[in-house]
């Protein structure tokens, strides 16, 4: 192989000077027109008289034009051609005719062998060759046929013919390959309910300006109970559209057969106020479950066509574009097979060249909890941001929750809300929510990175849990800069401003452990900058990098990004670094990853969303084994430290979590955790909370949870409550647990209208 690409490369470099006459058939994009001339040590060694010109080995010139071939340069093998030949078909004919064959075939590999050549005389050749050419569908195809070559201008040019791709396509004939598809897998949570499958769907949308005041809660009492919103949540969605006005608002697709118990829409349902249009597709059910982490799928668009059919596909067939639907299109798409037809210039079948039966597809069961999933949506509702839910022994993740989601049906365009949808997810005010935030979103973690400048500043030696220090409202070790300023500072700030007085004081004299359970700023700016002046410049960051953060985790099925972890640059750079700020950017699913390891006692493992892999009925080819990528780089010591300080962030009446989490954590679910409130550039800082619990319940595995809410203030304002939401619906099954910006579980509060005087 190496001598044929060596002959080749020779090939075109040689006859790039030469012949002239070559006409110009170059296109701006395609490479530039070259020629063969032999090298001197190609010559036909037979004997000759001397006074004649040898003439040149023809092999090398067929080689050249098969070697293109093998590499789709089909420009090349036009430049080969003789110049009856390129008179007779066009470049864009012969491009046309090559591409074509192949994505018929689903051609992925292409190979030859010279059977033979003989050399009639000085202008004339000819040689026997074998084609090889491997099919997604139907395996290999082997055919004997024969290149005519003419000499001009002592350069061995190609004859073109249809029979130089396959014998078969002598007289006009075409091929015609009949793709065997099966059906696309369906996709399971962990209980084996499906979260995508076929199925008869009805899309549902409504005209609210038409809406009759009168009958408008007897009419959102019974959308709820065709698409499962609250009215509340339906009322919210056309607050702003005009009475009177026949604007449509999609409101999402129901299951047929429900809708059929009482509406008829076979030829689809219209009363002026109430729209619903039946269909069949690939179902997303309840709107979408974990929809950035499913994916969706969509046609083969047209500028994709010739990778797809020469992959296998058909041209109508979606694929998936995100998630576990893009990552599990292999197995998803099952085992295609096909059978290629010859056909003649009638269109009519003349004989059959191949056929391989196509082989089921293979179902996907996920680690989702469809019920956690849905519970964890929920409470994302008023916030763009992340949840992740993962099981503290295995890395299992029974949620992965991304705020603003979509509705996956919207990609289907038989789907009569298709376009509407489609145009609110690509609106720029949509707040982009294709974007897995779980995975793929990066922020900086603010004060739950503590608990890795904790670890660092131990495993220094320079500190302990027997360290102290002082935590007041302002930082000053750096002169040359000006003092930072504690969050109770901030907090005292704003109560002087609405009350007049201050009622939350500094921390006072602090253990390393109590820093934690405060989430003093001071001490910890003061570990990091200690630190780095004494020469351990990397201890931060190398801590967190081997606590798994700014690097991919590994998982399979979702799409993920590094984050961002640098070492300082500077005492400031260190300050910032200590508390999470600065350039510090992490996933949600990094922190989850060692969250688990602090709660399984420092096994780190790999976060997983396959549990398994398999056609229905069959013994499956993959199932989930729990993958430890190794432990947390601390001590026994360090890590039970930071293990009981976490305790005291919920458990301690002075932790940042008591208010919230405290009782709930003494009297029904142990939870451990830290707090964050990470300075987004923005007016409101990104809420965090991070933790596990500490049930040691054998029916249900202690899981890790790690909440962000996106400029939505504290964490222990806002993400802590959510964090104890999700715990409450993972061991009770549901929750009453009511959030502090919700009416009724689900629902957000509406605003009372302000009173206005009367004079």
């Amino acid at each position: 192989m190496k001598v044929r690409l060596l002959i080749y490369a020779l090939f075109i470099l040689v006859i790039t000077g030469c012949s002239p006459a070559t006409p110009d058939v170059t296109e701006a994009t395609l490479p530039e027109v070259v020629a063969y001339t032999p090298s001197p040590v190609a010559l036909e060694t037979q004997a000759v008289d001397p006074q004649e010109t040898p003439i040149p080995d023809v092999e090398p010139a067929v080689m050249a034009y098969l070697e293109a071939w093998k590499i789709d340069d089909y420009a090349s093998m036009y430049n080969m051609l003789t110049s009856v030949s390129q008179d007779a078909i066009s470049l864009e004919d012969f491009i046309t005719r090559y591409r074509t064959v192949a994505a018929e075939i689903a051609l992925v590999n292409l190979d030859y062998e010279i059977l033979s050549s003989l050399i009639r005389n000085a202008e004339g050749a000819q040689v026997s060759y074998r084609v090889i050419m491997d099919s997604v569908l139907v395996d290999q195809i082997q055919r004997d046929t024969v290149m005519n070559l003419s000499m001009e201008n002592d350069t061995w040019r190609v004859q073109w013919a249809d029979e130089l791709i396959l014998p078969e396509l002598a007289g006009g004939n075409t091929l015609w390959m009949d793709r065997h598809v099966p059906s696309r897998a369906n996709i399971y949570d962990r209980d084996g309910d499906s979260i995508v499958a076929y199925a008869e769907a009805v899309s549902v949308g409504i005209v609210p300006g038409l809406i009759d005041p009168e009958q408008e809660a007897d009419f959102l009492g019974d959308l709820q109970w065709l698409t499962g919103l609250h009215p509340n949540t339906i009322a919210a969605s056309y607050e702003d559209f005009p009475l009177g006005v026949d604007w449509y608002l999609p409101l999402g697709e129901v299951l047929r057969e429900k809708v059929e118990r009482f509406y008829n829409v076979e030829n689809g349902y219209d009363d002026g106020v109430l729209f619903m249009y039946p269909f069949e597709s690939r179902y997303y059910f309840d709107l979408g479950i974990a929809p950035q982490t499913i994916g969706y799928v969509s046609r083969i668009q047209a500028e994709e066509e010739e990778e797809f059919l020469r992959n296998g596909y058909g041209r109508d067939e979606k694929v998936g574009r995100q998630g576990v639907e893009k990552w599990g299109e292999p197995y998803l798409t099952g085992g295609r097979g096909g059978t290629l037809y010859v056909l003649g210039p009638d269109n009519q079948v003349v004989t059959q060249m191949a056929s391989v039966e196509a082989q089921p597809a293979q179902s996907i069961h996920t680690t989702i909890d469809a019920e956690m999933q849905q519970a964890a949506q929920l409470t994302l509702m008023k916030f763009a941001g992340a949840i992740v839910v993962m099981e503290v022994d295995t890395g299992r993740l029974l949620a992965m929750a991304s705020s603003p989601w979509f509705d996956p049906n919207a990609f289907e365009p038989t789907n009569y809300n298709y376009s509407y949808q489609l145009e609110d997810i690509y609106s720029q005010f949509s707040g982009q929510p294709l974007l897995n935030r779980a995975t793929q979103g990066q922020y900086p973690l603010g004060s739950v990175f503590k608990i890795i400048t904790m670890a660092a500043g131990m495993e220094s030696g320079l500190f302990s849990t027997e360290s102290t220090y002082d935590c007041q409202y302002s930082f000053t070790e750096i002169t040359s800069i000006a003092p930072r300023y504690d969050w109770t500072w901030e907090h005292c700030q704003e109560e002087l401003a609405t009350q007049g007085e201050c009622e939350t004081l500094p921390s006072g004299m602090l253990s390393l452990q109590e820093g934690l359970m405060r989430s003093c700023n001071p001490f910890f700016w003061h570990i990091g900058l200690e630190l780095y002046r004494q020469g351990l410049t990397d201890a931060v960051s190398g801590m967190a990098r081997g606590f798994g953060l700014g690097s991919t985790t590994g998982i399979e099925g979702v799409e993920e990004e590094d984050g961002n972890i640098p070492d300082p640059g500077d005492e400031v750079a260190a300050l910032n670094g200590a508390i999470g700020q600065g350039d510090t950017l992490v996933t949600p699913l990094q922190v989850a990853q060692f969250i688990a390891a602090l709660g399984n006692g420092g096994t780190i493992y790999q976060p997983q969303i396959i549990e398994s892999i398999g056609v229905q009925g069959d013994e499956p080819i993959f199932t989930l084994e729990p993958i430890e990528k190794g432990t947390l780089p601390i001590s026994t010591e360090t890590l039970e430290a930071i293990r009981e300080a976490m305790k005291h962030v919920v458990g301690n009446r002075r932790g940042t979590a008591y208010h919230v989490l405290g009782a709930y954590s003494a009297n029904v679910t142990p939870i451990s955790g830290k707090t964050g409130t990470a300075e987004s550039g923005l007016a409101e800082s990104h809420a965090w909370f991070a933790g596990f619990t500490r049930r040691n319940r054998d029916d249900k595995p202690d899981i890790a949870i790690v909440v962000i809410a996106e400029h939505a203030g504290e964490g222990s304002e806002v993400a802590a409550p959510i964090f104890r939401a999700i715990v409450q619906q993972y061991f009770e099954g549901r929750r009453n647990y009511l959030l502090p910006w919700e009416s009724s579980v689900g629902v957000l509060s509406t605003p009372e209208p302000e009173e206005t005087s009367q004079e």
